[in-house]
């Protein structure tokens, strides 16, 4: 079976050093083509200012995978779907709720296939862990998320202004895993949400969660962007058996009572496009709006604390 031609929209950090690489060596889909404001071409493929620019002149491209901010993604994704076009979206998905659910229903409206990617959730480690703890049951949950914005997001200042995210953009990859392999419900209980005095996003938030269970476990997360040790992704759960479950590495390595039960390496992009390729045999559309609601949740309830100036 021919390759699926694809053109990727948006050629920031995150496309270069996942998505590009990943298609190039994809039995599934061929780069055909870029679309990137700074003219950020790949191996000599066409490349083009606007998306509006690459429907016309490539008409033929009929899959498109969206790794732009979230500001503009609304307004892409869109556009591409209304250009017949199959989506894949970077996470974060969109920067509200209420647009995020637009293009849901926009995509089932025009029978397009529409992807919402979380990157952390492809993971072994992650599926044996969410088996674990649905038959052990949990009893309380810490998140550390921890990690460098000037490694990360070197440069980058969309990532402070309204809309970027702060912190819970790496944040949420912490939620995407956190909301796939807890056996109930979730909810912010409350949060705290430090921003740099110079800036309009959180570099540091804590956050305790409340359940419907009877046994009232405790749940809580902190995040962090000025970790500059070497990151610390790490998700601790109590069971019911007694037991701890560590995802650890992001949710590659997975780790019960401190001994080693399963560790691997880098394939979440990969296994996110075949799925993708997949998705797109049976045409069916995946959005798992979950880890957004959630992270929405403790922007909306938050308490805002004025930190130090952030500098690059």
């Amino acid at each position: 079976m021919a390759k699926r031609k694809i053109a990727v929209i948006g050629v920031g950090k995150i496309a270069q050093d996942q998505h590009l690489p990943v298609i190039d060596g994809s039995a599934d889909f061929e780069l055909a083509a870029t679309v990137s404001t700074r003219g950020l071409a790949h191996k000599g493929l066409p490349v083009f200012k606007t998306p509006a620019e690459l429907y016309a002149a490539m008409p033929e491209i009929n899959v498109v995978s969206i790794c732009t901010p979230p500001g503009i993604r609304h307004q892409y994704v869109r556009e591409a779907l209304d250009a017949g076009k199959d989506v894949m979206m970077e996470k974060p998905p969109t920067t509200t709720i209420a647009e995020l659910d637009d293009l849901i229903a926009h995509a089932k409206r025009l029978d397009r296939v529409l992807y919402q990617t979380w990157h952390s959730q492809y993971n072994a480690a992650v599926d044996r862990a969410k088996a674990l703890l649905a038959e052990q049951g949990v009893t309380a949950a810490r998140i550390d998320w921890r990690e460098s914005v000037r490694k990360w997001h070197p440069g980058q200042d969309w990532v402070w202004e309204p809309g970027g995210f702060g912190v819970c953009d790496p944040g949420i990859n912490a939620f995407s895993i956190f909301t796939k392999v807890m056996p109930y419900p979730v909810f912010v209980e409350a949060s705290t949400l430090t921003f740099p005095a110079n800036r309009q996003t959180p570099i540091d938030v804590a956050i305790t969660f409340k359940s419907a269970q009877a046994h009232k476990p405790k749940l809580s997360a902190g995040f962090n962007w000025l970790e500059e040790s070497g990151e610390i992704w790490t998700i601790r759960f109590e069971t019911g058996t007694g037991d701890v479950v560590k995802l650890e590495g992001g949710g590659r390595t997975l780790k019960v009572n401190d001994a080693v039960v399963l560790q691997h390496g880098d394939g979440e992009y990969a296994a996110m496009y075949d799925h993708f390729a997949d998705l797109l045999d049976r045409h069916e559309s995946d959005v798992d709006t979950t880890p957004f609601r959630l992270m929405s949740d403790v922007f909306l309830i938050g308490a805002r604390v004025n930190g130090p100036d952030f500098q690059w």
